[in-house]
């Protein structure tokens, strides 16, 4: 046995080290001695302190042979900082982000993003492996049986079963596995006969599948193709061969490690620190970084079973509200002391204060301009947003032109070298290469316009006709977009002057809150229906989509700057149209539909070379 585990301590130092850390340490590795406070001795004053925290899964030596060329590399980068590397288990990189003695963390995704949760860290790059096709899919486990074990073949035979794994708080050795037995019914606490939890190394686990303690057992990816004579010995349950990794599998890919800033680091010491990190080279220096990848699979495997951030949904009732909530009823009281406190010296203030009127009048003129730069900046920082939650089906927009393009040119090939090449089939395939590369440039054009950045200008234009082309390039933009009716009740040629940029921001917002809307609705029911008449010297545009709509409170704060019922959105996308549409002279309201589920949200323009007032919502 001695000798197995030597084996295995091995490979885990020297063949993949890097590529499947998605685990938890074992306990007892502490950091090399106590976080320092950020001081400066008399040698180094010129030089402040960059202290990093790594994850120590396998102990303290093994973590500083592994992350030795990244401390090199770092140190030779950043002559400007002071470096200081600790490293610890689990519980001590939790301990010390959570008391600010950390600038920067290096750990597991796993608990990457409990530390996103609880203290706020951000990840700035993420780890990557020569072995790898991508820093996005590294992380995984595979769950091996004795291959004499023929009644075991899938995941759900271990029902009844005895599994082994290294700690319940693992990722990618027990954490990736449990998700994938929930998917299935399986409570490992409940229908399991037991787990059993054999600590760090890894090597426990294949020592308790050898002694027959166990029936199966939990290990990294692709670590059981390394072992000698492994794949002789040991089965995978519910294998999926990974060509990417050239190893069988049983559970879905997870990002790598990422390194992670805390908020208190700095902004400078954060870009200097993604920039020296993109610089590194796998070949020359051990290991390679990528921007950061998206975790969101890892939240999806927490949330799912209800562990880390989201642990709480295991409890509910009054005394899960008064745990969660009695600070803010606290902070609720403090801030209405503070109001009144607030109120007193506010009127103190505007007496004091009259007098500085006249200068701020003066520097008004500076203060607008700087506020329309401001505002152009919001906007076009607005409409990109639009545009990154919509363009996650262009690749596969533009790949149907392009596969067509690929198939056109492949057949003049064969063609040529079957000598069958004719002057119809070469003019053929031309028109319809140059059709395609139309269709590509297009959707490619209509996106590039909405998304480039200049000063605001207004002009005549014909409101419908802006309308269909907001409608073209929005449904251009989505692989299944909803249905989009137009009822125009204007009159010939109805015009408005408006900055047609900024209109059309508006209404993709529309479009994309109506889709947002309805996405439980199966997708041939998902419609928006957009409607412009007239009221008097003024136009009305509304968008209605038909989904479950907004409650009274949501529809109180609807145009509040940061007040969102989106689960990651910032809240500022209506706040921002509402300005552009008071900038135009009109109003932006929203409202329920009269008739029926969903919200209409509706925008007023002054007709061309009309100064009015616009009056109530119209329907």
């Amino acid at each position: 046995m001695s000798l197995l585990r030597v084996s295995i301590g091995a490979l885990l130092l020297h063949v993949c080290p890097l590529l499947y850390a998605g685990t938890s340490p074992a306990p007892g590795h502490p950091f090399d001695g106590p976080v320092p406070p950020a001081q400066h001795d008399a040698a180094r004053e010129d030089r402040a302190p960059l202290r990093l925290g790594i994850l120590a899964y396998l102990g303290q030596e093994t973590a500083e042979r592994e992350w030795q060329s990244l401390r090199q590399h770092l140190e030779a980068a950043l002559p400007q900082y002071e470096l200081h590397v600790y490293y610890g288990d689990l519980d001590a990189l939790r301990a010390q982000v959570s008391s600010g003695a950390l600038d920067f963390v290096l750990t597991n995704p796993g608990q990457y993003v409990e530390l996103e949760y609880s203290d706020g860290a951000s990840r700035i790059a993420t780890l990557e492996h020569g072995r790898l096709p991508a820093a996005n899919i590294a992380v995984g486990a595979a769950v091996i049986v004795p291959r004499e074990r023929t009644e075991l073949q899938t995941l759900a035979d271990l029902r009844g079963r005895i599994l082994a794994a290294t700690s319940p708080d693992a990722f990618g050795g027990f954490q990736t596995a449990w998700r994938e037995l929930d998917e299935l019914g399986i409570d490992p606490q409940r229908d399991l006969k037991s787990l059993h939890f054999t600590g760090f190394p890894m090597s426990e686990v294949i020592e308790a599948l050898e002694e027959g303690r166990v029936d199966a057992g939990v290990i990294r990816a692709c670590l059981l193709e390394n072992l000698p004579d492994g794949l002789k010995r040991y089965r995978v349950l519910s294998g999926r061969y990974e060509p990417q990794l050239n190893c069988t599998i049983s559970t879905r890919l997870y990002p790598n490690w990422p390194m992670a800033g805390l908020p208190q680091t700095p902004p400078g010491m954060a870009r200097a620190m993604a920039i020296a990190l993109l610089q590194m080279e796998g070949e020359k220096d051990g290991m390679s970084w990528a921007v950061p990848a998206d975790y969101q699979i890892v939240r999806d495997t927490f949330r799912e079973l209800q562990i880390g951030p989201y642990a709480h949904l295991h409890t509910t009732g009054l005394r899960r509200l008064v745990r969660d909530y009695w600070p803010y009823g606290m902070l609720a009281l403090l801030g209405l002391l503070f109001w009144g406190l607030y109120t007193a010296r506010s009127e103190y203030l505007v007496r004091t204060r009259t007098a500085a009127l006249e200068q701020a009048l003066r520097e008004r003129e500076a203060f607008e301009q700087r506020m329309r730069a401001n505002q152009e900046q919001a906007d076009h920082l607005a409409r990109l947003s639009v545009l990154g939650e919509l363009s996650s089906t262009l690749a596969h927009e533009l790949s149907q032109p392009l596969a067509g393009i690929a198939n056109y040119a492949q057949s003049l090939l064969r063609r040529l070298q079957a000598g069958r090449l004719t002057d119809a089939a070469v003019q053929e395939a031309s028109e319809n290469i140059l059709t395609l590369s139309d269709s590509a440039a297009g959707i490619l054009k209509r996106i590039k316009g909405f998304a480039r950045k200049r000063p605001g200008s207004r002009e005549s234009l014909e409101l419908r006709r802006m309308v269909e082309e907001t409608i073209q390039l929005f449904q251009g933009m989505q692989r299944v977009a909803p249905q989009i009716e137009v009822i125009d009740h204007l009159s010939a040629q109805r015009r408005v002057e408006i900055d047609a940029l900024q209109i059309q921001q508006i209404l993709m917002n529309f479009f994309k809150n109506a889709q947002d809307a309805m996405r439980a609705l199966p997708i041939e029911q998902q419609r928006i229906q957009v409607t412009l008449n007239e009221d008097g010297r003024w136009v009305w545009l509304h968008v209605r989509d038909f989904g479950p709509g907004m409650d009274a409170q949501a529809l109180e704060y609807l145009f509040e700057p940061f007040y969102t019922t989106k689960e990651d959105g910032l809240g500022l996308g209506l706040s921002i149209c509402k300005g552009i549409a008071e900038a135009h002279g009109g109003q932006l309201l929203g409202r329920a539909a009269p008739e029926g589920p969903g919200m209409i949200f509706s925008l007023s323009l002054p007709l061309y070379e009309h100064d009015t007032k616009p009056g109530d919502l119209s329907d």
